[in-house]
Parts: C-alpha cells; structure tokens; sequence
C-alpha cells in the first residue's frame, strides 16, 4: 500500500496556490486508482491555518502543519528540514509536490537526505495494477515517456498547468503540528523583500489567459517599404496590456539581437518559445507574423485553443497547426483589437 504525501508550501497570506491545488488533483485521482493507499496533505509555512481550511474537505486522511515564521520565507536550509519532516511523519512511500521554484530547489536534496529517489517535470501520474507511473516529455517536448519506480520514498514533483485546480469547499480543519528541527545557523540567510518589475512592465505572465507569440515578421520591411519596429512595440506592449496577455516569441526574432538588426526592446531569450525554449500552457495562443514550423509550433501542444494571423495563405499555422488562420496583416488586426480591448475596458 502506498502512502501519498501532497506537498505544499504558502503564499505570504497563508493561502495555496493553485499549482498546489492542481498537484492535490493529481494525488486524489491517483489516490482512487491505488486500492488501499492513504492520502495526507502537508502544508509549509509561516501562517498555515488559512491553507489547512481551504483543504479541509479534501478527503485526506491526516492534514499536518509545520508552521514557523523562518518559513515565510523560500530558504533551502530551512525548507529542507521542514519537508524532511514532514515525509518522516506521514511515513510517505511517495510525495507529490507542484514544482514551483521553491520546491524544485528543496526536494531533490531531501529525496537524497531519505534515500529516495526525485522526478520533476511531471506531466502527468498513474496507477495501474498497484503500479505508480509518471509520464514526462523529453528533448524539447518532442517525446513522451512514461517510468515507473520500485525506489521509496519517491518524490514527483507536477508541473503546473496541467491538472485542474481542486474545487472542493473549505472548512474549520484541525492540522496535525509537525516540528522541523530549525537550529539558529540554518536561518543565517535574511530575505529582505522582493523587488520587480511594476505589472504593466511584465510581459511573461504564467497565469495569463492569452499567450501572444511575435515572430520575426514584425521587424521585417512592410509593404510601403519601411520597417516599422517602434509601431510593432506599441501594439504589441498595448494587446499585453489590455488583454493581460504573455508574451512569447520566436527564436529567430530573440536571435536578431546577435546580428545587429531592429528588436523589440523588450523581448530576451526568455520570452522564446518552441524546440529550444519553452513550452506554455495558457488556455489561448495567438500566433503573429511567424510562418508556423516545426521548431517553432512544438511549444505550442500544451496551449488549448490556437490561432494565428499571417499574410501566407499557405503558411505552416494553415497545414492543421493552427485552429483557426487569419491571412491578413498583423499590424492591421492588432491594432483593431487593441481598439476593440480599450472600448470593452471602458463600458
């Protein structure tokens, strides 16, 4: 019999996120396929009463609390003590956690500090005949595998984005307090705050409905002749910002720094998307002046509903990567759907 442990840490109010409560999906669904297993939720944090109500109708089993104010905060020498203890009281044979960037740092540790074994990237876990398997992508998402473990405890670590947040309803919960030993020297680390951009100077949102992809054909000469790279800015800046979209973009148009030619100002290597960048996964992609090829379109199978504006009627996005095609140009529909935006955000 398996012993499941979902994993969560707390936002600064001491509520869950959702990549938390989409891993909770993915431990009650795989929870219902193991017969015999038991379920218990754990919860990190500074404040954790909040989170412990939220889930308090989730069916687990046990729901335990490590609760100290050095864990307000993501910190390797304390958050690994913590998580550490938290698998030795619930005697967890495997520990589900969403591979936020708190615990994609602290868990491949404590699966060496318990002799377990660690997976991240996650896209999805199963049980069939008693036996858990997990499936992950590999080069560049072109390749699905799916493996299987006989090492405890095993730690899964679930992308977010691919599971449906729990909706069950909240409650008054009574957690089970866990103490991680947490001496003076490992809380030698002070975090200070946080400093970022302002939002509207955000242009990767993970949470976003809408992803808007921009390729190459943006910095490119139009049809009177002239590039318009400044024009291309404003309308771009202007849909993220109405729409509270992302932003993605092609490889080709991150490269054009290296060679010396016009670029959005705003765009880095972090916004690439496809073979050799990343893999999205908003609800909506709109695709803009990119011709839709194979490197390119691959990051596109995790994003639900896809559609894309070119002038090339015969363009990859119309060979069936795309739902829906506008053959029109991009400059022009843009900037009638910013229209369109600010007119809907004023009534």
């Amino acid at each position: 019999m398996e012993t499941l442990l979902v994993l969560a840490h707390t936002e600064p109010d001491g509520s869950v996120a959702g990549a938390a409560l989409e891993t909770l999906t993915a431990a009650r669904q795989l929870h219902s396929a193991l017969s015999g297993g038991t379920l218990v939720v754990g919860l990190v944090g500074e404040s954790v009463q909040p989170a412990a109500n939220r889930l308090a109708g989730c069916g687990a089993a046990r729901l335990l609390a490590a609760s100290h104010p050095a864990l307000a905060q993501a910190r390797y020498s304390t958050d690994a003590p913590a998580a550490e203890a938290m698998a030795r009281a619930s005697q967890a044979s495997i520990v589900l956690a969403p591979a936020t960037s708190r615990w994609n740092r602290v868990l491949p540790g404590v699966a060496q500090r318990l002799g377990g074994r660690v997976d991240t990237h996650v896209a999805s876990v199963a049980a069939s005949e008693g036996a858990v398997s997990i499936s992950r992508w590999y080069y560049r998402q072109r390749m699905e595998a799916t493996l299987r473990r006989s090492q405890r405890p095993w730690f899964i670590l679930i992308d977010p984005g691919v599971y449906a947040p729990w909706q069950g309803q909240p409650g008054a919960a009574n957690a089970e307090p866990v103490t991680p030993q947490l001496p003076e020297n490992l809380i030698r680390t002070e975090v200070l705050g946080f400093r970022e951009p302002a939002i509207e100077a955000r242009t990767i949102r993970p949470e976003a409905d809408v992803l808007l992809v921009a390729g190459a054909g943006w910095t490119k000469k139009q049809g009177d002749g002239q590039s318009k790279v400044k024009d291309a800015e404003k309308l771009i800046l202007g849909f993220l910002k109405l729409a509270r979209a992302s932003l993605g973009s092609t490889k080709s148009l991150v490269d054009l720094s290296g060679e010396g030619q016009a670029v959005l100002s705003f765009l880095t290597h972090l916004n690439q998307v496809g073979q050799t960048g990343s893999t999205p996964r908003h609800p909506k992609g709109l695709a803009t002046c990119c011709h839709g090829e194979e490197p390119h379109t691959v990051g596109w199978r995790f994003i639900h509903e896809r559609r894309a504006i070119n002038l090339d009627p015969n363009c990859g996005w119309a060979r069936g990567k795309a739902d829906v095609l506008y053959v029109a140009d991009a400059f022009v529909v843009m900037a009638k759907a910013n229209e369109l935006l600010a007119q809907a955000g004023a009534s």
